[in-house]
């Protein structure tokens, strides 16, 4: 029987934030109940045979799946218990903070979830202003004192290092903001503003819009990021993959099925699968995909079988975002029996004795991985290994 973990699209925003360029976007809300219908209806038809999979993870991401009705959500839970076997370890909702209501987190929790990811990104009203987020400061305590009073105890924040206007101190205040809430996951990111996105266009255009020159450089940004390192640690939290740290326990187990090549299926419009050899998407339009899955006909956007040398790279692509690294005796054995890739083997392994020789991957007790302080620079890493 396989395990695995269901991602479910919900791709509805209350507002588009500047720097953003995903498949999401603000729609009427009469599109909410034939979307849910239609998740429904394509969950229900993707299992061959009801309980033949176990799913022990769920997340529903977007998008802000935490504007949709609780009973809609709880409608798409129930659709994967009948279609599957589901014995859940972690069911996790996306929600923003000025969304959350105590009826709406009590609903959550009847309806099965029981690990809430709150968008918060920042705890100054400027940067998040900027940035086009609907909320602001005083919403995230709210938010938290309301999930945390309807008995939510696995909360995910993160902060975005590089917003407009941030600055050293701004930073370290928002840092020391959440401290004060102590989640039990943190996620850090660097800002990357896609070239298609509001934010983009400005920067390319050398504008002044959505206060596109207000970005701090990527030194101080490199900075921020290596400031909340620190203080997390302090703070008692394991810093397991590039951008997230949680309490001992209290790993995104959903997300480390991304890491470790786990299969997965997704659910929704834009929503991506793998099923170990093979990756597929569905359309990104919401309207195209409810009109497809009311048609009966096929939602898929993407089809991609993995070639051997695609999934080597993945191994070392996602595996040494993991602080752990990742363990190359058995990559050579997994993948040496393929006659295609000796080449390309012998080249990596050459690569990585340079970037050893250089400080910039680790390899101890048979596991490589990328060191704590040259994190900054994973994306030149992966470059030099993998280009």
């Amino acid at each position: 029987m396989i395990t695995l973990g269901a991602y479910i699209q919900v791709p509805f925003c209350q507002t588009k934030c500047t720097y953003c360029n995903f498949h999401t976007g603000v729609v009427s809300r009469e599109l909410y109940a034939p979307y849910v219908a239609a998740v429904c209806r394509e969950i229900a038809e993707s299992a061959p045979h009801p309980g033949s999979s176990i799913i022990d993870t769920i997340y529903v991401g977007g998008g802000t799946p935490s504007l949709l009705d609780p009973a809609a959500l709880a409608r798409i839970l129930n659709a994967l218990r009948q279609s599957y076997r589901v014995d859940p370890l972690e069911v996790t909702l996306e929600a923003d903070p000025e969304t959350i209501s105590p009826i709406k987190a009590a609903a959550w929790l009847d309806a099965g979830f029981n690990r809430i990811s709150l968008g918060s990104q920042s705890f100054d009203d400027r940067e998040l202003r900027a940035a086009g987020r609907m909320h602001r400061r005083e919403d995230i305590f709210r938010a938290v004192e309301t999930l945390r009073a309807a008995g939510f105890r696995n909360i995910s924040m993160d902060l975005i290092a590089g917003l407009p206007h941030q600055t050293r101190e701004s930073w370290e205040r928002s840092v020391t903001e959440l401290l004060r809430l102590y989640p039990e996951h943190v996620s850090i990111y660097m800002l990357e503003v896609d070239e298609g996105s509001r934010l983009g266009k400005e920067i390319l255009s050398g504008g002044q819009r959505y206060s596109a020159d207000t970005i701090p450089s990527d030194d101080a940004q490199a900075d921020f990021y290596e400031s909340a390192c620190a203080r997390l640690a302090a703070a008692g939290y394991n810093h397991y993959e590039i951008s997230n740290w949680g309490v001992p326990g209290r790993e995104s187990l959903h997300n480390l099925k991304y890491w470790r090549r786990e299969p997965y299926i997704g659910f929704g419009a834009g929503a991506h699968s793998f099923d170990g050899t093979s990756r597929w998407a569905n359309i990104h339009d919401p309207v195209r995909y409810v009109t497809c899955i009311e048609r009966g006909t096929s939602t898929r956007e993407m089809l991609e079988t993995l070639s051997p040398i695609h999934a080597l790279h993945e191994e070392f692509f996602l595996g040494l975002r993991r602080l752990e690294g990742i363990d190359l005796a058995r990559i050579d054995s997994e993948f040496n029996p393929d006659p295609s890739l000796a080449t390309r083997l012998a080249t990596l392994h050459q690569r990585i004795d340079m970037l050893r020789a250089h400080g910039l991957l680790d390899l101890a007790g048979g596991r490589l991985r990328i060191p704590p302080d040259r994190l900054t620079i994973s994306n030149e890493v992966f470059l030099e290994l993998l280009g």
